[in-house]
């Protein structure tokens, strides 16, 4: 038992290590995900406190919106986004990795979904799709971006007014973005912050467009 236990020891210990180590260099060179390490986007622990459900549900995703995801990944978020948005609405996944959106491609067929476009390009330099987007979605994605405010900035001119960028933060994600940087740098791009969700180390903050802007 006495070694068991410090092989479990051991393997967190190394687990710590490794996620601060990827943490202080991200704040150096943000990076994303590699594609090939998608599968573990899917895990108990992240379905369970950042969910497609509980994501969309927080966002308050509605049949008919238009909706942005930022970062989309292997789609685990932009195919159930579509099939809720439904025929009369429109999903556009906005990822900077061709091997990402090769993924998502096969999940969108497989899902048999034909309202979801995929955009390749990086936020912040001017590639993102013409809106107007009734909802953005932001989720562990923020500290992967080298320039987080000028990505925040297209993000609002692409927004309805009145719309949200909803974002998600998830410890032990090595890129994960506190309650307060998110809000700091939201603001700056002239969001208000409409409600946040969930706990310190899984929550998501609902920024909305001013009507006025």
């Amino acid at each position: 038992m006495g070694t068991f236990l410090l092989v479990i020891a051991g393997l967190v210990g190394l687990t710590t290590v490794s996620v601060l180590g990827l943490r202080l260099l991200s704040r150096h060179h943000p990076t994303p995900c590699p594609h090939w390490l998608a599968p573990l986007l899917e895990n108990p622990y992240m379905n369970a406190v950042a969910g497609s459900g509980v994501i969309l549900e927080r966002a308050r995703v509605q049949p008919g919106m238009a909706v942005l995801d930022v970062g989309a990944g292997p789609g685990r978020l932009s195919v159930p986004a579509a099939l809720r948005v439904g025929p009369t609405g429109r999903v556009v996944a906005f990822d900077i990795q061709p091997g990402m959106l090769a993924r998502l491609h096969q999940a969108r067929t497989a899902a048999g979904v034909t309202n979801l476009q995929t955009v390749l390009g990086e936020a912040g330099r001017g590639s993102l799709p013409p809106g107007p987007f009734d909802r953005v979605l932001l989720v562990t994605v923020l500290g992967e971006i080298a320039d987080q405010r000028g990505a925040l900035a297209e993000i609002f001119t692409l927004l309805k007014p009145g719309g949200l960028l909803s974002v998600t933060e998830v410890l032990p994600d090595p890129h994960y973005q506190s309650r307060t940087r998110v809000r700091r740098l939201a603001e700056g791009a002239g969001f208000e912050v409409a409600d946040i969700l969930g706990s310190w180390y899984a929550f998501t903050m609902n920024l909305r467009k001013p009507v006025a802007a």
